[in-house]
């Protein structure tokens, strides 16, 4: 296991280089998009409209943070669970998006796209929304304001501490819990 130090926009050559298991340090701009937010995003594109954003070389974090407190850019914001954007995420990378940022296991379908387009899925750790928040040093609305915590942010971010749990070859990185017995 690598780590490394990633600067936004992705490229096919940062992505190929990364395997299940390596450590990210990802400094730059990158947008927070839930499921109502894909929803619109998603009809954006079916109606020919412009994203807010650039897809190409693009990471999209799945969070909702919470009000930032005096003084600071965002409240805590910790990752949400990846596979409510399990519809979504093909057909974002297949229209440029490198990378998601979430929780949890990805389909088959997210799988194979994020191989035939050369993407990979970061973990950030659930539960350290408010570590994670340290390394988000900016924070912007940029689309659908009436979705409150889920509205588009453009988040400048330094440092953002990820892990990479599928990556654009195939591999995985899954930690089965292991269980004592109890005698």
């Amino acid at each position: 296991m690598a780590e490394y130090k990633l600067t936004t926009p992705l490229t096919d050559e940062d992505m190929v280089q990364l395997k299940a298991g390596d450590v990210v340090f990802l400094t730059g701009t990158i947008h927070s998009a839930r499921d109502a937010a894909h929803k619109k995003l998603f009809d954006l594109l079916d109606a020919g409209k412009e994203l807010p954003f650039e897809l190409e070389g693009s990471a999209i974090y799945y969070v909702g943070p919470s009000p930032a407190p005096p003084g600071r850019p965002i409240g805590s914001a910790g990752p949400t669970t990846s596979y409510r954007m399990d519809t979504y995420a093909p057909r974002l990378h297949s229209l440029g998006m490198k990378a998601s940022i979430g929780k949890g296991k990805r389909s088959d379908e997210v799988k194979d796209a994020m191989k035939e387009y050369k993407g990979v899925y970061f973990g950030a750790t659930g539960g350290a929304g408010a570590l994670l928040s340290n390394s988000i040093v900016e924070s912007t609305v940029i689309a659908f304001e009436e979705l409150g915590p889920e509205a588009v942010r453009a988040m400048k971010v330094k440092d953002f501490p990820l892990l990479v749990i599928n990556d654009c070859h195939g591999g995985e990185l899954y930690v089965k819990p292991k269980l004592d017995s109890v005698g």
